[in-house]
């Protein structure tokens, strides 16, 4: 019963994979030996502010959010990832030094979990993985890249009809003072600039 729910689990993430550079049945077998699925409830901690972020983490239901708190006690939200999206510290994880981030369950999420050893030892065995990771963590560079870019460079406005292109799946998913965080708002101004957006539609 538990190996139907893991293979169950794992469907999605083969998938991803798959969609990069298909996989055989020898490095399906890698994958279901070496990530590990677990469940989170709402709001459990995923990472927490000074650990090592120890796992690399692929969800494949649910929404999880990375975040940092700062001296004021204002939270600042980097990345949502829902469904076939990975979030990890990974300056924390390749480096193995203390976060500065959390990352928590915004909903009950079920991950696949694969530790830096056994990343390693992915690689290792199977070299492919190690093409399938530079392309996903380039991905999450530029994705990252163009945040900043869009973060010193456009309005409050056009970073909310960005937010609502990439996330349009989590848009009703999230709270408003969660969106005006990744936003870099007040909850406030966000209600006046959906007020705004709204009248102009009508």
């Amino acid at each position: 019963m538990k190996d139907n729910l893991l293979q169950a689990s794992s469907e999605p993430l083969l998938n991803y994979f798959n969609n990069i550079i298909p996989l055989n049945a020898e490095e399906t077998q890698l994958v279901t030996e070496f990530f590990k699925s677990r469940l989170y409830r709402k709001k459990q901690y995923v990472l927490q502010e000074n650990d090592v972020c120890n796992q690399f983490n692929f969800v494949v239901r649910g929404c999880l959010r990375m975040y940092k708190i700062d001296e004021k006690g204002n939270t600042h939200i980097l990345q949502f990832a829902s469904e076939n999206w990975w979030l990890s510290d990974i300056g924390s994880f390749h480096q193995k030094k203390p976060s500065e981030l959390c990352i928590d369950a915004l909903e009950d999420t079920m991950i696949l979990q694969i530790s830096y050893e056994n990343l390693i030892r992915l690689y290792i065995s199977a070299p492919k993985f190690d093409r399938i990771f530079r392309v996903l963590i380039e991905d999450s560079f530029v994705t990252l890249q163009n945040r900043l870019l869009q973060n010193i460079s456009s309005t409050a406005e056009d970073r909310y009809l960005s937010f609502l292109k990439t996330y349009s799946h989590l848009s009703n998913r999230l709270s408003q003072t969660q969106i005006a965080s990744f936003l870099g708002i007040t909850p406030e101004f966000l209600s006046k600039l959906k007020a705004k957006l709204l009248k102009e539609k009508s």
